[in-house]
């Protein structure tokens, strides 16, 4: 079996065949397409091309056999193809197939392929890009879907807070999708983590979550595995300082709302089917007391967050009738890398001036996403939960 690993940008595979009449044939009997274009003489010679014209996917599933045989072979899951169809291909036309590595994307263990198709004459008459994963190291019921109520897929899974979330969820017995944008091996240094506190199964996913089409090869990769899911936590987040207004860009603003807003939008209208298979689902958004206790110069963030607050009520409404429940943690300043750059004197103040006389764990709020996952939330949706040491009393 070929090894991701082994596989390099610019290895290539070529295959030949000879298009025939039988294949033709054989082509109309498996598929049902007679078109006249294809099987009759007389009805080709009335048309431009005077000769009838083979089905362009009898060349293009040669594509199948390069992948599945040459490049990059046994184990290779062809998941995805753009195809043009150049010029046409007839009887008798001697076919060079060729798959040449145009990309390899780590996170998802896939390749992309360049795709051609010439005839006897040297001309393309196909082209396209393939994108194949590679499975490997993986017993076949491994990659059988497996149908559970508990699987939680938490999104920014390296952080503090969602590290610290994956290790509780994962002592009370939940599979687990744990997401990473590009620190991949922090996030198997995590997984191996948790291997040791639990015998359910965890799966790595990696995707920017603010493009559409890498949380589609993300959803993708986590169905293989799993028919639902039972709950979704975004405890991603962006960098963040104070910055005066007079200073503040636009980019300022909008980069908060994209990893609040846009990240979640695209993540949610792809996973809904996933918890709609039970007519249940959990999702579980962190907030920030700073939307109620507004601190200086920090305009794009509280922002963003307020947004969010309206959005995960909206959308706690909407998705009610599924089954779907909604609700925010609203955490207090917590200790993670993300405070690393305050300093120390600000953070002894804070504690000071909260009544429980001390900053949020990210095992505080792990808790908290701990019940809001689990059957004893059922009847909540569209709350907001504070773990803020008492620093916000409304």
């Amino acid at each position: 079996m070929t090894r991701y690993s082994g596989i390099n940008v610019g290895d290539s595979a070529e295959i030949r065949h000879v298009v025939t009449s039988s294949d033709v044939q054989k082509f109309v009997d498996l598929s049902g397409d007679n078109n006249q274009l294809h099987v009759d003489k007389e009805f080709a010679k009335k048309t431009s091309f005077k000769k009838p014209v083979a089905h362009g996917m009898i060349g293009a599933s040669f594509i199948s056999t390069i992948i599945g045989t040459k490049i990059p072979g046994d184990g290779a899951l062809w998941y995805a193809q753009r195809l043009e169809f150049l010029l046409p291909v007839r009887v008798g036309d001697k076919l060079t197939i060729t798959a040449k590595v145009i990309k390899k994307i780590d996170r998802l263990n896939s390749i992309e392929l360049q795709t051609d198709i010439f005839n006897q004459y040297k001309q393309k008459v196909t082209t396209g890009v393939a994108k194949v994963k590679i499975i490997e190291d993986e017993p076949k019921k491994k990659c059988a879907p497996v149908n559970t109520e508990k699987t939680v897929l938490i999104v920014g899974a390296t952080g503090g807070i969602g590290s610290q979330a994956a290790r509780t969820l994962a002592r009370e017995g939940y599979n687990l999708i744990l997401h990473y944008h590009s620190n991949k091996t922090k996030v198997e240094k995590l997984k191996k983590e948790l291997s040791a506190l639990t015998d359910k199964r965890i799966v790595i996913v990696g995707a920017n979550i603010l493009k559409d089409n890498e949380v589609s090869d993300m959803v993708f990769e986590m169905s293989r595995y799993f028919k639902k899911i039972s709950a979704f936590v975004n405890a991603s987040t962006l960098h963040f300082g104070n910055i005066k207004l007079e200073n503040m860009e636009w980019d300022d603003v909008s980069s908060q709302i994209n990893i609040n807003i846009k990240s979640n939008l695209n993540i949610i209208k792809k996973i809904i089917p996933l918890m709609q298979e039970n007519k249940y689902g959990k999702i579980v958004f962190l907030t920030t007391q700073y939307t109620e206790q507004m601190p200086n110069e920090l305009v794009h963030y509280i922002t963003a967050k307020s947004a969010l607050n309206g959005f995960a009520k909206a959308l706690a409404v909407e998705l009610a009738p599924k089954g779907i429940r909604v609700n925010l943690v609203s955490a207090g300043m917590t200790n993670t890398n993300l405070i690393a750059d305050i300093p120390e004197k600000v953070k002894l103040i804070t504690a000071a001036k909260t009544p429980l006389r001390r900053l949020a764990e990210p095992q505080d709020i792990a808790d908290t996403i701990s019940y809001l996952v689990s059957d004893k939330s059922d009847f909540l949706t569209g709350e907001t939960i504070r773990v803020n040491g008492g620093q916000v009393m409304i």
